[in-house]
């Protein structure tokens, strides 16, 4: 398919959800295009998150490699998280490239895992959404590394789609009432990203105190003991992601 039509058609499918289920069809949409296998958005949370289970937020990765990924602890040896987080343009690589032309070299066990998962070349894109929360979309798959018109191409897309998927998200917590109110649930997600309370503080012109308040009772509420299990369940509820 040329680029025009194949932009047209994607872009046409993103436009047309209203639903995180029809946005993230979508985005699958764009990875069968590209060639890709499997799609994963990721939320940043801490920076001292060890697990990706706890970052993904839609997936169709295998459940096996994500909980192989998780018991060897793999996270903390990623190499690509870094150099994503610091562009706002999508980064492509591929495990069977020299480590002179990827940039960076690949941890022996987490190569194995990959491609024992048929996981060989990847394209990444770090984005942002106005609310402050950082995500991540990833394609995966076997097929050579993007050419530039390619990556070009699924960067403006996927900016797009990203677009669509966080207007969803926030109409859906501004539409729904649930346990928290909208400051609690403005604090959790600045503690999400691992900010202190006198960072919140700052972020939201509040004091410390005030957002230490906002934190208990949010605690309270969803009945948790500490700040960490609190985010965790509000993770696990989507009330932030």
């Amino acid at each position: 398919m040329i680029t025009l039509e194949r932009q047209s058609i994607l872009n046409s499918e993103i436009s047309a959800a209203d639903s995180r289920v029809e946005i993230f069809a979508a985005m699958k949409r764009i990875a069968h295009e590209f060639g890709f296998r499997h799609i994963t958005l990721f939320v940043a949370t801490r920076a001292d998150e060890v697990l990706l289970s706890r970052m993904i937020v839609e997936t169709t990765l295998p459940a096996a490699y994500v909980q192989e990924f998780d018991r060897r602890r793999l996270l903390k040896l990623c190499p690509v998280a870094p150099i994503i987080t610091k562009s706002a343009l999508p980064f492509c690589w591929s495990i069977d490239d020299p480590e002179s032309v990827r940039g960076f070299s690949v941890p022996a066990e987490m190569d194995d895992l990959q491609r024992r998962f048929e996981i060989i070349s990847s394209v990444a894109m770090a984005t942002h959404s106005i609310d402050g929360a950082r995500f991540m979309l990833r394609f995966d798959g076997t097929r050579p590394r993007l050419s530039q018109v390619e990556l070009n191409e699924i960067g403006m897309i996927v900016l797009h789609a990203f677009n669509v998927f966080d207007n969803i998200r926030r109409s859906t917590h501004t539409g729904t009432a649930g346990p928290l109110t909208t400051r609690e649930l403005e604090v959790v997600r600045w503690t999400a990203q691992g900010k202190t309370s006198s960072e919140i503080g700052r972020i939201l012109s509040l004091s410390d105190h005030t957002v230490n308040a906002y934190m208990t009772n949010a605690i309270k509420k969803l009945d948790c003991v500490n700040r960490t299990q609190l985010v965790a369940k509000a993770l696990r509820l989507r009330l932030i992601v």
